[in-house]
């Protein structure tokens, strides 16, 4: 462990046993630690497992999700090129698990083959439609209370961070000559 981690390991106990003024949120005024990467993580997957929950008892994965929303809310007629392309710079997924996930979607009747293009379904619109309305209540209770200048700080913080981990992934995965 180093410092810097077992400093940051110490913190998070002291911030989480501090107790500060509770506001109508139930949120404390207690100084929060600095976020880092494991923060962001385990906050992205927190809420993907909200998410992920009310998917399965929809018959539906996360991939499928994204994948669908991308042609449910796209302007134009997507392929399916497009479309992996769409979800691959979302997800950072391989293009073969994403094709995949395209055919379980044509499958399943949620998208439909339109000579080149790959159209959502009115079964894909009301599975997004209803995984929609039961995760609003929730995400109003996960993001509710938390002040406007808190969120717009976490905004540009986190498109900084994903700005920064797409150039590095694209230095990473860049070829080689």
């Amino acid at each position: 462990m180093t410092a810097n981690s077992s400093t940051r390991t110490s913190s998070t106990t002291t911030a989480a046993t501090t107790t500060g003024p509770a506001t109508a949120t139930g949120l404390t005024t207690a100084p929060a630690p600095a976020a880092n990467a494991r923060d962001l993580a385990l906050a992205h997957y927190a809420a993907r497992g909200v998410l992920e929950h009310v998917l399965a008892r929809h018959g539906a994965t996360f991939q499928q999700q994204v994948a669908l929303r991308a042609a449910v809310t796209s302007d134009a007629p997507q392929t399916a090129d497009d479309l992996v392309a769409q979800v691959q710079g979302s997800l950072k997924a391989d293009p073969a698990d994403i094709r995949t996930t395209l055919d379980e979607l044509l499958a399943m009747r949620l998208l439909v083959v339109d000579g080149a293009h790959l159209r959502p379904t009115d079964a894909g619109r009301a599975l997004l439609a209803a995984v929609g309305a039961e995760t609003a209540p929730i995400s109003a209770r996960i993001w509710g209370g938390i002040p406007a200048e808190d969120l717009a700080a976490a905004g540009r913080v986190l498109t900084h961070v994903t700005e920064r981990a797409n150039a590095e992934l694209a230095e990473l995965t860049a070829p080689t000559t």
